[in-house]
């Protein structure tokens, strides 16, 4: 996405490039409220980003401005909001209006008309709060805190205001939620807000022998050995260009998007080198945890799904990637028979590697031996009812 062009103001011109450059929501107006400048974090979270475009140098009480604003409002009579921001924000409006009143008339929404005869101009403050909105995003209704700060130029005048907002949670939860995220992996979650059908590679793995461990272990001992190697599993997806998927139990799931990758071969060759990262990642998570005496390995299953469904499911509590279709569902019925530790992947993956890749790898494509899932000794009635016709291998 392209960002818009910068202000003239020099003033404004350095507040927006910095705001934009650090990721945060804001709109910049000039000293007669119009609209000059919405970072890329604001467009980006925004229904229909590319709006923004028609909407520069427009009033921000003009009518053009709330018919978007209106579209993804969310929640209460936002007409009524309107008007009760103009009530609080209009007085400074007037102050800063040159033609005074009439002028005013011809630059904001009919709807304020009426309230422009009942405010007296009075000069913005240096700072001030604003009303928190709630907006539609990921579907959902996101309050934010909303703060406005005057921006004066070198010479005492104003140059415009500028509206910073934020989640309304502090920067505690903020921090907790975010602060350890990587961006390249929210970036590919962005990605898959829409959901929709994307061609990928697909890992799902489980612990083997965790209910013996289970019980073995204390209960604290068990919980920070299952959190180390659900961060050491994460990591390795993320490392991997992957995009992690629901954490259930002990299970791991990953997809590995042609599109991020770059080409269907790249997307399975990452696959493949994440599930070698997770087995040397299990092995120091078991040695960071002092259970070297105890045999755990993951069983791995691999498939190429070139028309699974994958989306992202946020809500009040949690927000995470999931991905239906009879792909998934394969790659479900492949990881069980992978007993012993065994990774076991589909021919429809190993053929999606290009002779680069393959050789990366260390794998022979062109000689590579593949066995029904039904006919494998650790074939589950499950394998064997759904999926029995699907070849593996072992890698």
């Amino acid at each position: 996405m392209e960002a818009l062009p910068l202000p003239q103001d020099p003033t404004l011109s350095a507040y927006a490039s910095v705001l934009n450059e650090l990721g945060h929501w804001a709109v910049v107006l000039d000293s007669r409220w119009r609209i000059v400048f919405v970072t890329d974090e604001e467009r980006l979270s925004a229904r229909e980003r590319d709006i923004w475009n028609s909407l520069l140098g427009e009033h921000w009480y003009s009518s053009s401005h709330f018919s978007y604003k209106a579209t993804f409002a969310f929640g209460g009579n936002w007409l009524e909001h309107v008007r009760e921001s103009f009530r609080r924000f209009g007085p400074f409006v007037l102050f800063d209006t040159p033609g005074g009143r009439e002028e005013l008339r011809h630059v904001v929404d009919p709807a304020l008309h009426d309230l422009i005869g009942e405010i007296e101009p009075v000069e913005a403050p240096a700072v001030w709060r604003g009303r928190d909105p709630v907006f539609k995003h990921a579907g959902l209704g996101a309050r934010s805190s909303v703060m406005w700060l005057r921006v004066r130029g070198d010479d005492g005048t104003v140059a415009g205001t500028v509206i910073l907002a934020k989640p309304q949670p502090g920067m505690s939860h903020l921090a907790t939620a975010a602060g350890i995220a990587d961006l390249g992996h929210l970036e590919r979650m962005a990605l898959v807000q829409q959901p929709g059908r994307r061609p990928a590679a697909v890992l799902m793995a489980d612990l083997e022998a965790s209910t013996p461990l289970a019980r073995r272990l204390s209960t604290a001992q068990f919980f920070a050995f299952g959190r180390r190697l659900v961060r050491a599993g994460d990591q390795c997806i993320i490392d991997h260009g992957g995009i992690v998927g629901r954490h259930a139990g002990d299970g791991v799931v990953a997809f590995f998007l042609a599109e991020t990758a770059g080409s269907e071969s790249s997307a399975a060759r990452a696959c493949i080198e994440t599930a070698m990262a997770l087995r040397t990642a299990l092995a120091t998570v078991v040695a960071r945890s002092t259970l070297t005496d105890t045999l755990v390995s993951f069983r791995f299953g691999l498939h190429w799904a070139a028309t699974i469904y994958i989306g992202r499911i946020t809500t009040a509590g949690r927000t995470e990637v999931t991905g239906l279709g009879d792909e998934a569902n394969e790659t479900a019925r492949i990881e069980p028979c992978a007993t012993g530790g065994r990774a076991l992947a589909s021919k429809a993956l190993i053929e999606r590697l290009d002779s680069g890749d393959a050789q990366a790898l260390g794998i022979d494509t062109d000689h590579v031996t593949y066995i029904a899932l039904a006919d494998l000794a650790t074939a589950t009635d499950k394998a064997r009812r759904d999926a029995p016709s699907i070849a593996v291998c072992e890698i």
